[in-house]
C-alpha cells in the first residue's frame, strides 16, 4: 500500500464582479498556472506534523498539532496561522471524523508554486486540497471555516476559465472558453502588498443600497461583454465601466486614478481592491512603465492563466 498521497489545487484571479459575487452577481474567474500541493504521509504520532513551503523553498509555517486540539480547539481570540489551520482541520473533522478516529498520525507538507505574498489563493488551495484528501465537499468546508463567495474553490477545481455565481447560497459553476485573440495585450501586475479584503467588504456591506440589484444586473452585463470582447478597445471600455461602478459602490478611487493616472491603456482591480494583482490591457508591453513606478512583477497572460 502506498502511504504517500499528493493533492493539487489551482490558484485564482477574480476578473469581474468582485464583492457583488457575494450577492449573486455572475463573475468571470480564471484559474492560474500556479497553485499548491498537499502531501500526506501516515505515521504513529497521534498528531499532525505540519510543514508549509513557500515557492522559493523556504518554510513559512511549521508546527505539530495534536488530534485532541483538532477535535476540541481552544476558543482563544488570537489570530494566527496555527489557529486558522486548526479551525479548518476541526471543520474537516466534523465533516469526516474518520481521518482522526481511525488513524494514528500524519506528516503533512504543503508546497506553493507561487510566492505566498501574491495572494493567488494560499487558503483556498489548502481548503480544496484538504477536501480532496478527506473526500468532503470543499465549498462546505470553506463556508464553515473562512466564508466567502466560493469562486476561489471553483478555480481550485477547474482547469479552464469559469463563470461563477452563488444562487440561493449554493455555487453554480460554468466552465467557458475564454481566449481573446488579444491575450498578448493582457498582463497581470503585482501591487507589492497583500490585501486583506475585510475592510473593503465591510464598506461594501455598509453601502449596499436599493441599487444593489441594479448594480448586479449592470455587472452581469459587463461580465458578458468582457468575455465576448473582440478587440482590446471593446474590452477596455467594459473594464472602465466596471471600475467606475465599483469605485462608486466602494467609495474608493480606482487603482488607475490612484497610482497610474498617466498610463496609456486600461487597468482593472482584481478581487480585493487596493492590493494583490491588477489586470492591465495595453497594446505595447507595459513592463518598463510599471518597473519605473516600482512594480517589478509583470506577468503576461499566457504565463499566468490556465487554458
Amino acid at each position: 500500500m502506498d502511504t504517500k498521497q499528493t493533492f493539487y489545487s489551482n490558484g485564482k484571479l477574480l476578473i469581474t464582479a468582485e464583492y457583488l459575487v457575494l450577492d449573486g452577481a455572475k463573475a468571470l474567474a480564471l484559474p492560474t498556472k500556479f497553485g499548491q500541493n498537499l502531501i500526506v504521509e501516515k505515521n504513529n504520532t497521534a498528531q499532525i506534523s505540519w510543514k508549509s513551503y513557500d515557492a522559493d523553498g523556504s518554510i513559512w509555517f511549521e508546527d505539530n498539532i495534536s488530534f485532541t486540539e483538532i477535535e476540541n480547539p481552544s476558543t482563544t481570540d488570537e489570530e494566527s496561522v496555527r489557529k486558522t489551520l486548526i479551525k479548518i482541520l476541526h471543520e474537516a473533522f466534523l465533516l469526516n471524523p474518520d481521518f482522526i478516529k481511525e488513524n494514528t498520525g500524519y506528516q503533512i507538507t504543503t508546497e506553493l508554486t507561487f510566492p505566498k505574498k501574491w495572494g493567488l489563493g494560499t487558503s483556498s488551495t489548502l481548503i480544496n486540497n484538504i477536501a480532496q484528501w478527506l473526500q468532503i465537499d470543499a465549498f462546505t468546508l470553506l463556508e464553515n471555516s473562512f466564508g466567502g463567495s466560493g469562486y476561489d474553490i471553483a478555480c481550485a477545481q477547474n482547469n479552464s476559465p469559469i463563470i461563477y455565481q452563488r444562487k440561493s447560497g449554493k455555487p453554480k459553476v460554468e466552465t467557458i472558453h475564454f481566449h481573446p485573440n488579444f491575450t498578448d495585450s493582457i498582463y497581470f501586475v503585482y501591487l507589492n502588498k497583500k490585501q486583506s479584503s475585510k475592510t473593503a467588504i465591510a464598506n461594501y456591506q455598509r453601502n449596499k443600497t436599493s441599487d444593489n440589484e441594479k448594480n448586479i444586473a449592470k455587472i452581469d452585463k459587463l461580465t458578458q461583454e468582457i468575455i465576448h470582447a473582440k478587440t482590446t478597445h471593446a474590452m477596455a471600455a467594459s473594464i472602465a465601466k466596471h471600475e467606475a461602478i465599483m469605485s462608486t459602490i466602494l467609495e474608493t478611487n480606482t487603482v488607475k486614478e490612484d497610482l497610474f493616472s498617466d498610463f496609456i491603456g486600461e487597468i482593472k482591480s482584481l478581487g480585493a481592491w487596493g492590493g494583490d494583482f491588477v489586470m492591465v490591457l495595453s497594446e505595447i508591453n507595459p513592463k518598463t512603465y510599471f518597473i519605473s513606478k516600482g512594480y517589478q512583477t509583470v506577468i503576461p497572460y499566457k504565463d499566468m492563466i490556465l487554458e
